[in-house]
C-alpha cells in the first residue's frame, strides 16, 4: 500500500453552496499520514460537507484536493476509494449487506469486480478475513452473517474493508456515538493501530474528551470556514468550544434558575424487566434530577417503564399526588408524563412525516372539531414551536428525516409542548447532537423547569448532569445507589458509585 508517510492530503481553497447558500467558503484542510486529526464543528458549520466533497459525495464548486502532491478531482465515492479515500459512516448498516457474511462484506468490491472468474476460492477469502480480522484485534468468526453483529462489531468490518483496500485517509463520521465504554476502548486501540501503519484518520466527533485523548491536531469550523487548526498539546477544551460556538466555555451548560417546589413525581419499589430492580426516586417542581449510570445500568429501562412502554413488574408511580396509569404510553401521558426517548429517529419522531405532522402528532384531538383536523390551527402551533424552539428547517412541509440531529432532537421534546404533561423524562437526549444544538436543549430543559415542570434527565454523559442538574442520582445494575445535591459531586464521585454500586465500598 502506498502510504501518505508524513505528507498532506491537502483541500486548498474548497467552496460549495446549496441553491445560493453558501456552505463552504474557501476552506483549507490537511491530514497528514499517520496522523489521527480531529474535524469539528456544529451542525451546520460545513464538516459533513467537506468530508462528502473528499469522499466524493459532493462535487467541489472550487478548490482541489491533493494527495503526495497529486492532485485529484472525484465525481463519484468510487473516484475516491480508487485514489484510497474511504469512510465509515455512524450508520453502518448503510454500508453493509447484512445476509452476507462478514468476509463478504469484507472483500465486497473484490467479489464484484472479479469478473471472468468462474469461482471464488471460498477458504482462502475466509483465511484472509480472519487475518484481517486479528490484524484489528477482532475475534470473529469471518463466516459469521453481518446480521448477527453488534453495532460494534459492524464497525469493525467496515475498517477491515478499509485496510483490506489499502486505504490511505479514513474518515470515522461519529463512531463512538452508539459504543459503549469498552466499545470504544476497543475502537482508540484500532484507530492507533491504523495510524501506527501509516494511514491518515480523520476523526468526526462531538465528544471533547475523546479529542484530547486520541487526537494528534484538531481542527475547528463554523459558517462554512476554517476558523482553528492546532496541535492538541497546544490548545485546551474552553478554546476548541469558544472556536465552535463563538461563546465562552461557561456557556455551554446554561443553567437557568427555577423556583424548585413539592414533591410532583414518585416512584417507589419499580420493578420492570431484567434491568429495573427496585428503583426510588423523586422529583419536584421547577426541579432539575439527573439519573446517570453507565451503559447497561438500566437507565433507558427505567425511562420506558416510567412512560408505559414497556411493561412494570412491581411498584407505584405518582404524579401530583395521584397514582399514574402506566400500562400503555397514551396512558402515562394522560397522568402527565412525556418522555424524550435515546433512539428518536425510532421512537421519537416519524422520519418520513413533515415537522408540521410530528408537531401536532399529540395533540390532535385538541386542534380537531367533529373529527375533522383544523389545518390553521397545526400551522399556528407548528410556527409558536419552531420559532420558541429555534428548529432549523426550510419550512414546516419538510421532511424530519432532512433536518440535522439537533433539529430533530428539538422536533422531539416540541411535540410534547402543546399536551398537559407536567414530567418530563429525557434519555441521552444530547446523543449524536452538536454543541451549539446541546445548548439550545439545554435552555428548553431550564425554561421547562422555570415553568414549574419536573424534569428526570438520565444520562451517561457526567458533565451534562453536574452542569444541569439540581440534584444527580447514581444508578447502577437497576437501582439508585447514591444521592448528590448541586455542586457536591465531581466527575470522579460520579464514576466510582457508577462503576462500584454500593456505598460501603467508599
Amino acid at each position: 500500500m502506498e502510504q501518505l508517510n508524513g505528507a498532506e492530503l491537502q483541500m486548498r481553497n474548497v467552496s460549495k453552496s446549496f441553491a445560493g447558500v453558501p456552505a463552504l467558503k474557501s476552506v483549507d484542510f490537511g491530514v497528514r499520514g499517520g496522523e489521527i486529526h480531529a474535524l469539528l464543528g456544529s451542525n451546520g458549520a460545513g464538516k459533513s460537507t467537506l468530508m462528502k466533497i473528499l469522499s466524493g459525495a459532493y462535487e467541489a464548486e472550487e478548490g482541489t484536493v491533493e494527495i503526495g502532491g497529486r492532485s485529484f478531482r472525484f465525481n463519484s465515492p468510487s473516484d475516491a476509494k480508487q485514489a484510497g479515500i474511504h469512510c465509515v459512516y455512524q450508520e453502518v448498516d448503510t454500508s453493509l449487506v447484512p445476509h452476507l457474511s462478514v468476509s463478504e462484506n469484507i472483500f465486497m468490491d473484490r467479489i464484484a469486480s472479479s469478473k471472468g472468474e468462474k469461482w471464488l476460492n471460498w477458504r482462502k477469502l475466509h483465511d484472509q478475513a480472519q487475518t484481517l480480522l486479528r490484524r484489528i484485534g477482532l475475534s470473529l468468526s469471518p463466516r459469521t452473517l453481518v446480521r448477527n453483529l453488534s453495532l460494534s462489531e459492524k464497525q469493525m468490518v467496515l475498517i477491515a474493508r478499509l485496510v483490506a483496500e489499502e486505504a490511505k485517509v479514513a474518515i470515522l463520521d461519529e463512531p463512538t456515538a452508539p459504543l459503549s465504554i469498552e466499545e470504544t476502548d476497543k475502537l482508540f486501540r484500532i484507530m492507533e493501530g491504523l495510524k501506527a501503519s501509516g494511514i491518515a484518520v480523520i476523526f468526526i466527533t462531538h465528544r471533547l474528551p475523546e479529542v484530547f485523548r486520541i487526537c494528534d491536531r484538531i481542527t475547528v469550523m463554523r459558517d462554512g470556514q476554517r476558523v482553528l487548526t492546532e496541535q492538541r498539546e497546544n490548545i485546551d477544551a474552553a478554546a476548541v468550544v469558544r472556536a465552535m460556538l463563538g461563546r465562552s466555555f461557561e456557556e455551554e451548560y446554561p443553567k437557568l434558575s427555577a423556583d424548585i417546589g413539592e414533591t410532583l413525581f414518585s416512584v417507589q419499589g419499580l420493578y420492570a424487566g431484567p434491568r429495573v430492580k427496585g428503583v426510588d426516586l423523586e422529583v419536584r417542581r421547577g426541579e432539575i434530577a439527573a439519573v446517570v449510570g453507565l451503559v447497561g445500568a438500566g437507565k433507558t429501562e427505567l425511562s420506558r417503564a416510567l412512560f408505559g412502554a414497556d411493561p412494570v413488574q412491581k411498584g407505584t408511580v405518582s404524579v401530583g399526588g395521584r397514582r399514574a396509569d402506566l400500562r400503555s404510553p397514551n396512558d402515562a401521558l394522560r397522568s402527565g408524563i412525556a418522555l424524550v426517548p435515546e433512539e428518536r429517529r425510532k421512537e421519537g419522531i416519524l422520519v418520513r412525516e413533515s415537522v408540521l405532522h410530528n408537531l401536532s402528532l399529540p395533540i390532535l384531538q385538541s386542534i380537531s372539531r367533529l373529527g375533522i383536523l383544523s389545518g390553521a390551527a397545526e400551522r399556528k402551533h407548528a410556527d409558536r414551536q419552531i420559532a420558541g424552539l429555534g428548529i432549523k428547517t426550510p419550512g414546516v412541509s419538510q421532511l424530519t428525516a432532512y433536518l440535522s440531529g439537533g433539529n430533530q432532537q428539538k422536533v422531539s421534546i416540541g411535540k410534547w409542548l402543546g399536551t398537559e404533561a407536567e414530567v418530563f423524562l429525557f434519555d441521552e437526549p444530547t446523543k449524536g447532537v452538536d454543541i451549539g444544538a446541546k445548548s439550545d436543549i439545554f435552555r428548553i430543559i431550564g425554561q421547562l423547569a422555570r415553568q414549574g415542570k419536573g424534569i428526570l434527565y438520565l444520562t451517561s454523559e457526567f458533565p451534562e448532569a453536574l452542569g444541569l442538574a439540581d440534584r444527580i442520582l447514581v444508578m447502577c445494575d437497576g437501582v439508585i445507589v447514591k444521592s448528590f445535591a448541586r455542586g457536591e459531586a465531581s466527575q470522579e464521585d460520579l464514576l466510582y458509585y457508577a462503576s462500584a454500586g454500593r456505598e460501603e465500598l467508599a
